[in-house]
């Protein structure tokens, strides 16, 4: 995922795809702990969108608030 594609989304669609995201983290770690996980690069991919996500809501907001 591109920081690009990103940023012409809205603040409402990037809160849903942090959801999302969020939710494949947490599938990914239930896997993990249960020994099925097979392609662990996948967690850390999902972990920088996640942060990505929440670093362009952050420039949306304090955009918004100047």
């Amino acid at each position: 995922m591109k920081a690009q594609d990103l940023r012409d989304k809205t603040p409402d669609q990037l809160r849903e795809e942090l959801a999302s995201l969020k939710k494949e983290a947490f599938n990914l770690r239930f896997q993990q702990a249960t020994g099925q996980l097979e392609s662990t690069a996948r967690m850390r991919t999902v972990k920088r969108d996640v942060a990505r996500v929440n670093t362009i809501l952050n420039e949306k907001a304090a955009a918004a608030a100047e």
